[in-house]
């Protein structure tokens, strides 16, 4: 059973119940200049999925906004899938890391 006061993921929209898989993703990458920029908090697996898909320079100019990031093709279809595991629900990105 899920916290109805669980925080909601904002790449998928499932809530991060206490004890999940979880880390804060910086909006604009650290090493471009997001140091002290804002942060969200995501599933792991959908952390996992962001960084497998873009680079660090791709990040910080076009997908630095949860809005944009859903909107990506790839993310979009990996979010119709994980929609369907449940919010606990935690493994290896398909796609190998990308180059930063």
């Amino acid at each position: 059973m899920t916290d109805a006061s669980a925080p909601l993921c904002p790449l998928c929209g499932r809530p991060i119940p206490k004890g999940a898989r979880q880390s804060l993703h910086h909006l604009t990458p650290k090493l471009k200049g997001g140091k002290h920029g804002p942060t969200v908090l995501l599933h792991q697996i959908c952390h996992n999925e962001i960084h497998a898909t873009l680079t660090e320079a791709e990040l910080a100019r076009d997908f630095n906004t949860p809005e944009a990031l859903r909107a990506h093709p790839r993310l979009a279809r990996f979010i119709r899938w994980v929609a369907k595991r449940p919010p606990e629900f935690h493994a290896r990105s398909a796609g190998g890391r990308r180059k930063r």
